[in-house]
C-alpha cells in the first residue's frame, strides 16, 4: 500500500484535546499533492499520527455551516 503524503497548509483551531496529549484540530491539509481540504481529525503532539477524521471542500464546510446555524441559531 502507498504511503500517505500530507502538508498540513494552515492550522485553524483546536476543538479538543484528550488527557493525553491528542487534539481534535481543524486544518486546511493537502493530501497527497492535491488541492488543499478542510480537515477535521485527531493529532497526536507532534502531528505526526493522526486518527479518522474527514476532510471537506470549501463548498461542503459552507453547506455545514448553513446546517449548524439552523440547529444551534444564529
Amino acid at each position: 500500500m502507498n504511503e500517505i503524503k500530507y502538508e498540513i497548509v494552515e492550522h485553524i483551531g483546536v476543538l479538543s484535546e484528550t488527557g493525553k496529549g491528542w487534539k481534535t484540530e481543524l486544518n486546511l491539509i493537502s493530501w497527497n499533492d492535491r488541492e488543499p481540504k478542510y480537515d477535521i481529525r485527531n493529532w497526536s503532539e507532534n502531528n505526526e499520527r493522526m486518527g479518522k477524521g474527514i476532510a471537506l471542500s470549501k463548498e461542503e464546510v459552507k453547506k455545514l455551516k448553513e446546517i449548524l446555524d439552523r440547529i444551534i441559531g444564529e
